[in-house]
This record gives C-alpha cells, structure tokens and sequence, in this order.
C-alpha cells in the first residue's frame, strides 16, 4: 500500500525502519512482527531516504515496553494514552488482555495506522493533536492512568510541554508519564537545518533539555511530582554501544545522547 507522508508524520516511517529492521533480526531484542508486516507492505525505499537502520528507535521502544508490562500488572483494566502514535505497535506487543488503550495522533496519521492497525473496542484511536486537550476527556481514570509519548515532545516548543504535562497531571492525580527527549545541541542541530542523508532532513525539533536537567525542570512545572527516573538510550550493539554505556554514567557525559524520562506522580 502506498503511503503518502510529510513533515513530523512522515518519522512514523523512520522509525517503523529501525523497528522493524531490528525485529527481523535473529537476535532481536524486539519481537514485533507487527512492525514486520507493516514495513513489508509499504513500498518506500526506507535506507534512500532514512539510511542504513540503527537500534535507536527500537531500543527506545523497548525500554517503554518494560517499563509499561508492570505497569500492567498493577494496574488492571488501567487506561494507557499513547500520544503520538503514528505507526508503533506497543499495544499489540504487550497486550495483556484487559488494559484499555488510547492512540492519539493527527488525522492524517490515524488514517494511515487504520489502514494497517484498525481500532478496537479496546486499542481505539483519537484524531486530534495531543496539544488539543479534547483527548483528556475520553480517558477513564478509575483504575490508573499511564501517559507515554515516544518521538514526540521534541517537536513543540518549551512552553507547549509545559502546558501539556500540566494539564495531564492536573487532570489525573496518580498519573504516571513516559517521554523521551533530545539534547540542546541536537535540538539546535535540526533547526538549522540537518540533512541526515541526501534525500532526508529531519523536521525542527525545537524543544531540547540536558538529561541533568530533566528532573529540577520537571519539578519545577509539576510540584506534585513523587519521582523521577531517567537514562540516556542509543544504540544497542557495537562500538558506539559502549561509548553510550560510558557517557551514561559519567555527569555532564551522560547529556550528550537522547534521554528517557519515567514520571511518577
């Protein structure tokens, strides 16, 4: 099936590359045939525009996965809201048979998932910006809620996350949010301009925070915080494997990559 996608949505193909491109492997680390099958039946030439596939993106989904399965367990029937959702298949890797699920993303994105992941009395799907609060009202908090957004926070700007976080937290006393962010100096890097191969340049991603950063500024916008955990996340294998593994436990070091933050309120 042809797919046709710009901007912020078309990183939904980027990443479904390095998912996929990893799940396919024998030594995966991420079982997803979903991700297989999708990848498989849109015709894209994924390396022309993206490059060779790295562990990146499915390292992150990963570690969302595993934050999220006993998250699960405690929180039976819970209320999961992906923001973002694009082409991921979280819900259909980890499924456990009770959690209700909420996939918000722009329109255009949605059509394209539906196409290839329809909706579900349990896995429904929200056309809307996350930025556009009407997504709030659709969630049932009754029995936990959980707030996860990969690849997304890094395309609005400072003050749209901010606002966001807020109203989810006011929202929903207990919730517990999951997101990923990009350094200063990537962020400062795709606004300029950053072609990442000849046929690709990234969109601006505007919004950039140090990982050293990430829990004074959390708390700060949200005094009702309990905890905050963070890693830095790259690559999975080879060389720059173990230059992560150093910067992640060295101060200053560890804000140079991409970071995960785990939110607990």
């Amino acid at each position: 099936m042809t797919v046709a996608l710009e901007g912020v949505s078309e990183t939904m193909l980027w990443t479904l590359h390095n998912r996929a491109s990893e799940a396919k492997r024998p030594d995966t680390f991420l079982v997803d045939p979903d991700a297989v099958r999708i990848y498989d039946a849109i015709p894209y030439d994924y390396v022309r525009k993206f490059g060779k596939p790295n562990s990146t993106h499915p390292l992150r989904s990963r570690i969302f996965d595993d934050a999220l399965r006993p998250w699960l367990r405690a929180h039976p029937r819970g209320t999961v809201v992906e923001l973002g959702c694009g082409l991921e298949t979280q819900f259909q890797r980890i499924d456990d048979g009770q959690v209700r699920w909420l996939c918000v993303d722009v329109p255009h994105a949605i059509d394209v998932r539906e196409r290839f992941l329809p909706a579900t009395d349990r896995c429904q799907h929200i056309r809307a910006s996350a930025l556009d609060l009407c997504w709030l009202d659709r969630v049932a908090p009754s029995r936990g809620v959980f707030v996860s957004a990969q690849g997304l926070f890094m395309y609005f700007t400072e003050a749209e996350v901010r606002a966001l976080l807020v109203a989810i937290v006011e929202r929903f006393p207990g919730v517990e949010l999951m997101f990923d962010v990009i350094p200063p100096w990537l962020s400062r890097k795709t606004v300029a301009g950053w072609d990442m191969t000849e046929g690709y340049r990234p969109p601006p991603m505007p919004w950039g925070i140090k990982r050293g950063d990430l829990s004074s500024t959390l708390r700060q916008w949200l005094p009702s915080i309990k905890r905050v955990e963070t890693c830095s996340y790259g690559f999975a294998r080879g060389p720059k494997k173990a230059l992560l593994t150093v910067l992640s436990r060295i101060p200053k070091l560890n804000d140079i990559p991409p970071a995960i933050a785990h939110v607990y309120t």
